[in-house]
């Protein structure tokens, strides 16, 4: 079994990911074997933050003061 990140192209009106040389000649796959993909997506941290961020109903300026007035 071998894992390996690949990028989603565009096929015609599909998408395909190319499964590359050094996997295929590892695992030995040939034309018209079946195989099992997973699919994971990678998390853009951008959306993370956006999320993140929305939920916020205070500025960081604001967080920040409210911190310090913990320390007097």
């Amino acid at each position: 079994m071998a894992e390996v990140d690949v990028q989603v192209k565009k096929w015609g009106d599909s998408l395909a990911v190319i499964i590359p040389k050094e996997i295929v000649e590892t695992e030995k796959i040939h034309i018209k074997d079946m195989v099992h993909i997973k699919i994971e997506k990678e998390t853009d941290l951008s959306d993370i933050f956006g999320i993140l961020r929305s939920k916020l109903k205070k500025t960081p300026q604001q967080l920040k003061n409210e911190a310090r007035k913990g320390w007097n």
